[in-house]
């Protein structure tokens, strides 16, 4: 069984930056494709950004590209946001997920374990 512990969500202003972290327990973690979702009030979960093995098989959502950064580190086996040049609509209580198969996925049912989630709140 894998654990997800997501950490690094905030309040912060537009404009702004946060990093966040999740960390695994449990598993292989090199093997696990890892996703980021969010799902903002009202709104269903939707996919942000995954990354595959390695950091050339990365895949952004529109709304995040340029702005938004993933990368992992599998002797720590945790995954890291870097988010830049927040926005309101950015809002949204962030996940982090795992999946089990090859290929970076967007729909989040693709995924097996799920982190509990870290609030980011984008204030003007």
């Amino acid at each position: 069984q894998v654990q997800l512990v997501e950490s690094g969500g905030g309040l912060v202003q537009a404009g702004g930056s946060l990093r966040l972290s999740c960390a695994a327990s449990g598993g292989t973690f090199s093997t696990y494709v890892m996703g980021w979702f969010r799902q903002a009030p009202g709104k269903e979960r939707e996919f942000v950004v995954g990354i595959g093995w390695s950091i050339d098989n990365t895949y952004y959502v529109d709304s995040v590209k340029g702005r938004f950064t993933i990368s992992r580190d599998n002797a720590k086996k945790t995954v890291y946001l870097g988010m830049n040049s927040l926005k309101l609509e950015d809002t949204a209580v962030y996940y982090c997920a795992a999946r089990r198969l090859l290929g970076v996925e967007y729909g989040a049912g693709e995924y097996h374990y799920w982190g509990q989630g870290t609030q980011v709140t984008v204030s003007s």
